[in-house]
Formats: structure tokens, sequence, C-alpha cells
């Protein structure tokens, strides 16, 4: 019950910038306790803040040496280019603005990328940073840490090996309530940055939205076709949307539902996943997640668990402790980080990656995009399907 390949550490760990995840922020805190879990990285420069001081600031009291604590991450991308021994990696956790263009400083500088979700603000910009990406040769991972779960993997591998049968329904939510109030105007900080267009390019469907996309996408294997979409935004004088419901019709004839809010009192972080086929059924909850609901067609449910002997390879693989101790959220993010590291020692030792590494791609980063487009079109339509541009 281990990440495969986790003895790899003998090839050198990975030396790595942040940019972002100063002082005040939640989710650097979150990738750095990622990235130290097992023990592949080194975090060794950052430019932690779009304030220059805030940024030595930060990076000084993470006990960086002083020549690699940056006031930007164009000064950080430059000079550890040119200096000897310089970052392999840099883990990018912004406000969503700055995703596509510190990416594209780093991966200019021949750097590998770990960027948090969504990719960017608009699909224009995704697409242009996709085809950097694959112009450079480089890793970019993009941190949908839902990915990571093991009993997320133990539901992608049942799918693929049919014993759901043909997926007919996909039903995924992602409800929380801490924008239930204007919170925002309060100066909270994680508030005014997603509740900011301009920083974060839109609400609640480009947040948590996106990962209840990337979820349905990565457990079944499907292709969305087409959505319609209502959305909406209650709290008054709020700037970007606070409720997405939107109706799926994915390729091959699966339909679905998806819904999305900061805004249902009562929620916290309740995404949750069922898919039903012509075989079976399977139901996982974010806030259980070491337990998956397997509903077989005409037997009794089952309730497998993380760990025990009914998981299976997929989940094993990304399992780190015995059932009885939970994993989570943490544990999910570390496997994401994991994946990536595998990843870049291949490019490091320009060998293919095996393909049991799973992490998500700028491709699914550009799907992510692709989605919120057409939600946003189909609602400002009064409600028509649209096509998926990507």
């Amino acid at each position: 019950m281990a990440i495969e390949g986790r003895g790899d550490n003998a090839l050198g760990k990975i030396k790595y910038g942040m940019v972002g995840g100063g002082e005040g922020a939640f989710i650097g805190a979150v990738h750095r306790l990622a990235a130290r879990m097992d023990d592949h990285y080194e975090l060794v420069a950052g430019a932690l803040s779009a304030s220059p001081e805030k940024a030595i600031r930060s990076a000084k009291a993470l006990g960086l040496a002083e020549d690699r604590c940056y006031a930007d991450y164009q000064a950080m991308a430059t000079a550890e280019k040119a200096r000897e021994g310089g970052i392999e990696a840099v883990a990018i956790v912004t406000p969503n603005h700055v995703h596509v263009p510190a990416s594209i400083a780093f991966l200019k500088a021949g750097i590998h990328v770990i960027c948090d979700k969504p990719l960017a603000t608009s699909l224009k910009d995704a697409l242009a940073l996709e085809r950097l990406v694959r112009s450079s040769g480089l890793v970019f991972c993009l941190t949908h840490n839902y990915t990571g779960y093991p009993m997320v993997r133990h539901a992608r591998q049942m799918v693929a090996e049919g014993a759901l049968g043909d997926v007919r329904i996909v039903q995924v939510e992602y409800p929380q309530d801490w924008l239930t109030e204007p919170i925002e105007k309060s100066g909270q900080k994680q508030a005014a940055w997603r509740t900011d267009p301009k920083q974060s390019g839109g609400g609640a469907i480009g947040d948590i939205g996106t990962h209840a996309h990337n979820l349905a996408a990565f457990v079944t294997g499907l292709d969305l076709e087409s959505l319609l979409a209502d959305v909406d935004t209650f709290v008054k004088g709020r700037k970007v949307d606070d409720n997405v419901n939107v109706l799926l019709r994915y390729k091959g004839g699966a339909k679905g539902m998806l819904w999305a809010s900061q805004v249902a009192v009562g929620n916290e972080n309740n995404a949750k996943l069922r898919v039903y086929g012509t075989k079976g059924g399977i139901e996982w909850h974010q806030e259980h997640p070491n337990h998956l609901r397997w509903f077989p067609y005409g037997k009794p449910e089952e309730l497998i668990t993380r760990g025990s002997p009914a998981s299976n390879l997929a989940a094993g693989r990304v399992t780190r402790v015995p059932p009885g101790h939970p994993e989570g959220y943490l544990e999910g993010f570390a496997n994401i980080y994991t994946e990536a590291a595998h990843a870049i020692r291949a490019a490091r030792a320009k060998k293919k990656v095996d393909k049991a590494v799973l992490y998500p791609t700028v491709g699914d980063g550009v799907k992510g995009m692709a989605f919120i487009e057409a939600v946003l079109k189909s609602s400002a339509r009064g409600g028509k399907w649209v096509k998926l541009a990507v």
C-alpha cells in the first residue's frame, strides 16, 4: 500500500520554487505540505506575493536563502534560469489571473510547472498556454487534487474495466456555504480575490465548478459535448456567480447534471459524484473520502474501503496507510505532487513516464476553461444548449 516508485529519491530531490502562497495565503501552505509529504521536493526559491515587500518577508520567514527571495516571478524565472543548480520546477499558487503569465515565464525558462486550478481566466489564454506547453516538452501539472484520492482512482478503474457497463447518468455537485453573506466586503482575503472578476475570472463556476467537471471527466473518461446552464448571483452587489446549475450531454449518449454553489447553507466542502451504468452505479463523497459505495445491479450494495482487500490496484498505488486511518485532502494533493515528481524525473532521464502515473494536464485545464465558457454563454442566452469549443 504505497505509491509506486516512492524510492526514486535516489535520483535526487527536485528543487522547486513557489509563486504566490506567502503570508496570509491558505493554499500556499497546502502545496508546501503536499510537496514535502513524500520527500520528493525541496523548496529553495520564492516570489510569494504580488507585494514585493511581502514577497521578500514571506520568503525569509520560510528560511529561503536571501538571494533566492524574489520580489516578483519574472525576476525569479530569469535568475533561476541563469543560476547553476537553479530550480527544476515551480509551483504557481496565485489568484487565477496570474496563472498564465507566470506559467509562460517559467516554461520559457525551461522550468517544469505545477499550477493551481483553474488554468486561466479565459479559453483563449488557456489554448495559448497549451500550445507553449506542447512545444516546450516540459511537464505541466494542474492540481485538481480530487483526482489524487485513492477511492476516486478506484472508481476510475471500475469504469474503465466495464464494471458499470455503459455509463448512462453522471451526477456531480460541489456545494459550499462560505459566501452566503458578502464577506468580501469585510476585507476577507480569500473572499475578496475570489469574488473579483479581474483576479478570479469568475465565481463558483471557476472556483469549484471546474473541480466538479474535472472529477466527473476523470472518473468516467467521458467527453462533454454540450450543456445547458442557469447561472445565478444571489448575494446582492456581488460581481461574480455564486450558484450554478448545469444539464450535461456527453459524447456517446450519457446525460448528467452538475451543481456548484457557494451559498448552499449547511455545506462546507460537500463534493459528491454519482455514476450509473447498465450494470451498476457508484457514489463517492469528498467529506467521506475513504469509502466508495458500489451498487451492482440485482445484488446487495457494497461499501469499498480505502486500503482494504476490496480496494483495487489503482487505489492501492496511491494509498499510504491501512484502512481505518483516514486519508484525505492533504494526501490527495501530495499524490498529485508525487505523480508530477515521477514525470519530472522521467523527463530528467529522457525516458517515457510510466503509464500508471496520472495527474491533470494542461489539456484538462483547457477542457475546464471550455466548460466555463460554455456555461456562461448558455446562461447569457437564457438557458440554451451550447456545444463545447474543445
